[in-house]
C-alpha cells in the first residue's frame, strides 16, 4: 500500500513539473505540438525509469559498500547521459519523425534536473531499489501526463484569441500556473 501512495504522490501531488518545478526546459519547449510532447514523455519515461533502478543499484552495491557516497552525483550524471544516448541513437534510427520533432530538446533531457532530481530524491528518502524504480516510473508518468496536457492546450489556443500582450510564451507561463494549482487539488488524495 506504500508504493501505491509513493507512486501517486509522485505522479499527481508532487508532480515533478508542476509542483517542483523541475525538467522546466524540455516542458515549455516541447509542448508545442501533442505529438511531440508524448514522444517526449515516452523518452522521459524510459530515461527515468531506468535511470531510477540503475542508480539505486550503482548506489547500493557500488558507492554504498566503498564508502563513496559523495560521488553519488557524479555517478548518476553519468548514468543518465548514457541512458540518454541510447534512447538518442533508437530513436534516430528507429523513429527518425520523433528525433526531428524533438530537435535539442532530446539530449536536454541529459541535463535535465527532474531525472537527476529523481535519482536524487530516492538516495535522500532511502528508498530500495524497486521503491526507488516506482517513484521514478510514477515521477516520469506524471510528467508525461502534465507535458501531454499543455501541449493539448497550447493546440487549442492556436483558435482563440488571446491578447497581443499575452501570445507566446506569457500564456503558455499563465496556462502552466493554472495547471500547478489545478494538481495541487490532488494533495486532498493523501
Amino acid at each position: 500500500m506504500e508504493i501505491i501512495m509513493i507512486a501517486i504522490t509522485a505522479c499527481l501531488i508532487n508532480n515533478v513539473v508542476l509542483s517542483q518545478f523541475l525538467g522546466i526546459c524540455a516542458f515549455l519547449g516541447v509542448s508545442q505540438k501533442s505529438d511531440s510532447a508524448s514522444g517526449m514523455g515516452m523518452a522521459v519515461t524510459f530515461v527515468l525509469t531506468l535511470s531510477s533502478l540503475v542508480c539505486g543499484v550503482i548506489y547500493k552495491f557500488l558507492l554504498v559498500p566503498f564508502n563513496v557516497e559523495y560521488l553519488k552525483t557524479i555517478a548518476f550524471i553519468l548514468i543518465v547521459a548514457a541512458l540518454v544516448q541510447f534512447v538518442e541513437m533508437f530513436t534516430k534510427k528507429f523513429v527518425p519523425s520523433l528525433y526531428e520533432a524533438l530537435g535539442i530538446y532530446l539530449p536536454l533531457i541529459t541535463t535535465n534536473c527532474a531525472v537527476l532530481g529523481v535519482a536524487l530524491l530516492n538516495v535522500q528518502n532511502d528508498y530500495d531499489i524497486l521503491t526507488g524504480t516506482v517513484h521514478g516510473f510514477a515521477t516520469a508518468i506524471g510528467f508525461w501526463l502534465a507535458i501531454v496536457i499543455l501541449a493539448f492546450i497550447r493546440e487549442k489556443m492556436v483558435f482563440n484569441d488571446v491578447p497581443k500582450p499575452f501570445r507566446g510564451f506569457p500564456i503558455v507561463m499563465i496556462t502552466s500556473a493554472l495547471m500547478s494549482i489545478a494538481f495541487f487539488g490532488f494533495a486532498a488524495l493523501k
